[in-house]
Order: C-alpha cells, then sequence, then structure tokens
C-alpha cells in the first residue's frame, strides 16, 4: 500500500510548501542588496511545530505532526537544522475495493539533517534523510553550493543529490521481496535582484531515475478490444469486474525515466504586501508533459498580522503508454498476451488540479509565531477507471519560537 501513501504525503508536502526565495527578500526586500546580512547575534536558534491534515472524497486521511528547528551563527555564516515528521495514513479507495482488500491503516517516520557554511558571496550545504514504513524504506543525500555576484545582486546555485528507495511488502523482510529506485538530481539555479522590491529566480532541474517504480500492491485490470470499448471514464467497480477477464497481472512500468522541470519565480513587495508568481515547465521520457501555475499574495495587516490567499493550478498529459483500459489478444485458445507495460495509475494518466486557500500569521510577542492554512483541492481525471474527480481539504496549524 506504500506507494500510494507517498503519493499522498507528496501531496501534502507540496500544498504545505510555499515559494521558495532569499529569507533576506522576505524579511525586508526594500533593504539595498549588499546589507541584508544581520549580525546582530552569534548565536541564533528557532523551533517549530505543526500539524497537518488532508482529507478526500476517496476515503483517504493522513494526519501528520511534524518539528523541526534551526541552530545558526550571523556571524560565523554556518546553520544545522532537522526535521521529525510522522504520516499517519489511513484509505479505502475504490481501487483497494475494486482488488477485494480490507481498508489499512499505515504509519511512515521521516527524518532530516541539512547543514550549511557560508563564508564572503561562497556557500555550500549538505543534506541527508530517512524515511520508513512497513512496506517502503527511502534514503537520500545531497550537497549544493552558491555563489553571489555584484554585492549579492545575483545568486547562483548548483546542486546535486541522490536517493535510493526499496519498496516491498508488509511483514516481508526487503532481502526477500524488494524492488529498488535509485535517482539522482541536478538542479542549476539563477536568482537575480531586480530592484529595491522585486526579486526573480530560474531554476532548471533534471532528475534521473533507474529501477522499479511500479507499485507492489497495484493489480492490472485486462480486457478484450470489444469489452474495453464499454469501459467509459469513471467506469464503476462493478463494470470493471463484469468485464475484465480472469487474468490480472501486476503493474509493470519502464526501469528508465528522465524527468526535466524549468521553474521561474518571481517576487514584488508593495507597501502592504508580498505578490509571489511561480510557473513550473515539466517533461519527462515516459511522454509526459504539465504547467504548473501557482499565485499568492501576502497581505500584512499591522504589524502583527499577515494573511494570504492562494490559487494553484496544474494540468498534465498522460504518459504515451497510459490507457484507461487496458487491452490485450486472446488467442482462440484463451491464452492472453499481455503487455509488457501496463498501469493502473490515474496519476500517469491526463487531469488538472485547481487549488485555492490561504492563510493567516500572527506573532504573538517577540519570539512565538502562530499560522493557519487551509486549501479545496479539485482534480478532474480526463480518461481514468473508477473516478472522474477528487475533492479533498488540506489544513495546517503551526507555531515557531525563535531565540537568540
Amino acid at each position: 500500500m506504500v506507494s500510494k501513501h507517498r503519493e499522498i504525503a507528496l501531496l501534502c508536502a507540496l500544498l504545505a510548501s510555499g515559494i521558495h526565495l532569499p529569507l533576506s527578500f522576505a524579511d525586508d526586500p526594500k533593504a539595498p542588496a549588499a546589507s541584508k546580512r544581520r549580525a546582530t547575534s552569534s548565536l541564533d536558534a528557532s523551533a517549530s511545530a505543526e500539524t497537518s491534515v488532508y482529507l478526500d472524497d476517496t476515503h483517504v486521511e493522513v494526519v501528520t505532526p511534524t518539528i523541526a528547528g534551526t541552530i545558526k551563527s550571523p556571524t560565523a555564516g554556518w546553520s544545522v537544522s532537522g526535521r521529525y515528521l510522522v504520516d499517519v495514513v489511513t484509505a479505502a479507495s475504490a481501487d483497494i475495493v475494486a482488488t477485494a482488500s480490507p481498508p489499512w491503516t499505515e504509519v511512515r517516520h521521516a527524518g532530516s539533517l541539512e547543514g550549511a557554511y557560508e563564508k564572503g558571496d561562497l556557500g555550500v550545504g549538505a543534506h541527508a534523510s530517512i524515511s520508513r514504513e512497513p512496506d517502503y524504506r527511502s534514503l537520500s543525500a545531497g550537497l549544493h553550493g552558491t555563489l553571489d555576484l555584484d554585492e549579492k545582486n545575483y545568486g547562483l546555485l548548483l546542486g546535486y543529490a541522490y536517493r535510493h528507495d526499496t519498496a516491498g511488502r508488509a511483514g516481508t523482510p526487503f532481502d526477500v521481496f524488494g524492488w529498488t529506485l535509485q535517482r539522482h538530481d541536478v538542479n542549476v539555479g539563477l536568482t537575480i535582484v531586480v530592484n529595491r522590491s522585486t526579486i526573480g529566480a530560474l531554476q532548471l532541474d533534471g532528475m534521473f531515475e533507474r529501477g522499479n517504480q511500479a507499485k507492489p500492491y497495484r493489480y492490472v485490470p485486462l480486457f478484450a478490444a470489444d469489452a474495453a470499448e464499454q469501459i467509459t471514464a469513471g467506469a464503476s467497480v462493478e463494470l470493471v469486474s463484469a468485464l475484465r477477464l480472469h487474468a490480472r497481472p501486476l503493474e509493470a512500468l519502464p526501469l528508465v525515466r528522465d524527468r526535466f522541470a524549468l521553474t521561474g519565480r518571481l517576487a514584488h513587495r508593495r507597501a502592504s504586501g508580498t505578490l509571489r508568481l511561480e510557473e513550473r515547465l515539466y517533461t519527462d521520457t515516459w511522454g509526459m508533459a504539465a504547467s504548473t501555475t501557482d499565485v499568492r499574495y501576502s497581505i500584512d495587516i499591522g504589524r502583527f498580522v499577515t494573511v494570504w490567499p492562494r490559487l494553484r493550478f496544474h494540468a498534465q498529459t498522460g504518459a504515451d503508454f497510459w490507457q484507461r483500459a487496458t487491452v490485450v489478444s486472446v488467442a482462440q485458445d484463451g491464452a492472453v498476451t499481455i503487455p509488457a507495460v501496463r498501469t493502473g495509475d490515474r496519476e500517469l494518466g491526463p487531469l488538472w488540479t485547481l487549488t485555492g486557500g490561504g492563510g493567516v500569521s500572527v506573532k504573538l510577542g517577540a519570539r512565538f509565531t502562530a499560522s493557519f492554512q487551509i486549501d479545496g483541492v479539485f482534480t478532474h481525471y480526463l480518461d481514468a477507471l473508477y473516478l472522474t474527480r477528487r475533492n479533498a481539504l488540506f489544513s495546517a496549524l503551526a507555531l515557531q519560537a525563535a531565540f537568540d
């Protein structure tokens, strides 16, 4: 069940994340670029606690408590941060019903550690993370470097990360049953301070995956050509069960996938708030293409309160091997020729998603800040079994404390 778990966890992380821009700009973009580094204390520390909840109308629920902390020295230029979270997922979706499986609950533990050091115009950083659940294990580590130019009006980024995932089955050791996936990430970025109120960024990411990305729990229904014509988008579990062939093989996907994404970000500071825009274009060697647009406007209400409305739209084509109903040839003796590549993952098909919501952040004195975020998510699947839409709600409540 773990791969579905990871998809949901990634969705929650995406909803919880904002547009990443230099912190100095977020603090005060009207300050001169060369004077944004503060040295008011030899050591600063911050800690945060957050609980997020995801619910949708396919009977999936995710509760994620998270704690995080950072220690840094503004004068020495170093920082160390860590994060730990627990995902508790409960699911009873149509896919589970279709495979005659009972509802399930899983728990994922994940931790990460990151360090960075800056000296003059140069910066280096490293990070490592581990994630573990009953039938999935993920390990990753990476390095990045930054270079500031022209009194910090331009910034260059170069990064690399490696991830090793193992998917298995609950109750079975990974050395008995385990599908591995290796991923190499390379990213190159440029940040430009346009003027005292505007900053822009451009980043190119390459993700190179080798290994088995299929879901160990996902079985793909097969259809003869005449039966497939009766399977329309959103076909019910009952109709699929009545028309599919007896054979039901496991999902099988190509073992090589190269992904590429180009992301542009722009932030403009106004007297009463900050407008943030993001556009991400994506393509991969599986024939999928996507566009994601994100708009957020943070509005200052006095000195202690900030509110933000947010709108996000994502649209994608399906992978070139995607089929709503997987058609196979049936010989006269009843033998079925099963295609080498087959999937029932609707996230690999054509779809679009609209997310809308917002949040509020309140300063509780000099050291504490509380925030609350809520987003509604509507997804329309254009060519999938069982579902044509999914409605979801995501919310997060957080408390942060800063010390120096």
